[in-house]
């Protein structure tokens, strides 16, 4: 009976920790989230930054955004104004003279037009000088290397009337055929000059190479009654068979001999030769 109270207050007190330290873990958990990982003030404060640099950001593009403009206003205005001092410089002889006034000096207006005074300052345009335009219309400097040059193209001719002309002309189709027919040369222009040594010279190529016999035709027998002997490459001696193997290797000539007594052709005998395949060896020892 003591062991199974043991048991219940043993389970009961586990259990009883196990509790309290989930409940521990779920506080402290729950802490640490909204301190360190979602933490509200630090996420305020990092949009904040983000809203200050995007407010920052936005106001440097529109500044560069104005200058942009700024610079291609001052751009076309400058070309503009260049565009007027060379239209000035080309209509220079408008200018208004002592004795009569020019187009843009009136004299029904009470003050004359901007072009006069541009005429005044304007030096007048050489004949030698032809300036040169990019796609824009615009006149470019070909001293400076950023403009990129292009040949003047011409414009294609207004296209000819169909309808034929008056008098006794011939049809353009016929005369167009008759000027760009192909050249027909006769048989003196189109052969070369050295043709006929040409066609003999193909012609004995392809007999020789037809051909199976280089030696002229000799169809009688004294053809070759004057036709020297050619001997023999490997002798000059009569006509029979050259000794070989044992005839010529094994000559003796006793002329040559320096005694008379031969040579021993033949080794003296080793005893312990003569013993091989005849004696078997028991413990090392020949038997």
């Amino acid at each position: 009976m003591v062991t199974v109270i043991q048991k219940w207050w043993r389970g009961y007190q586990a259990r009883k920790h196990f509790r309290s330290k989930v409940k521990i873990q779920k506080r402290w958990r729950g802490y640490h989230t909204r301190k360190y990982v979602h933490n509200y003030y630090a996420l305020k404060k990092y949009l904040e930054g983000v809203a200050m640099n995007n407010n920052f950001i936005r106001k440097e593009l529109e500044e560069y955004a104005e200058m942009r403009s700024k610079e291609k206003l001052k751009k076309d205005l400058e070309n503009a104004e260049r565009v007027k001092e060379r239209r000035a410089r080309k209509m220079h002889y408008l200018l208004s003279t002592e004795q009569i006034p020019g187009v843009y000096s009136s004299p029904y207006r009470q003050y004359p037009d901007e072009m006069e005074f541009r005429l005044q300052r304007a030096r007048p345009l050489s004949h030698r000088e032809h300036p040169e335009k990019d796609n824009n219309g615009d006149f470019v400097d070909w001293s400076d290397c950023r403009h990129p040059y292009s040949f003047p193209t011409t414009q294609p001719l207004p296209p000819i009337g169909k309808k034929k002309p008056q008098g006794p002309f011939r049809d353009p189709a016929e005369v167009l055929q008759q000027r760009y027919k192909p050249l027909e040369p006769t048989l003196r222009v189109a052969t070369t000059f050295n043709s006929l040594e040409e066609a003999r010279e193909e012609l004995k190529r392809q007999e020789w190479i037809k051909g199976f016999q280089e030696d002229r035709f000799a169809p009688f027998s004294s053809f070759q009654k004057n036709k020297p002997h050619e001997p023999l490459l490997h002798t000059s001696t009569e006509y029979k068979q050259i000794p070989y193997s044992d005839q010529c290797f094994r000559d003796e000539d006793p002329v040559k001999w320096i005694s008379r007594k031969d040579f021993k052709t033949i080794l003296t005998p080793i005893p312990l030769f003569d013993k091989y395949g005849r004696t078997y060896s028991k413990a090392g020892q020949a038997v």
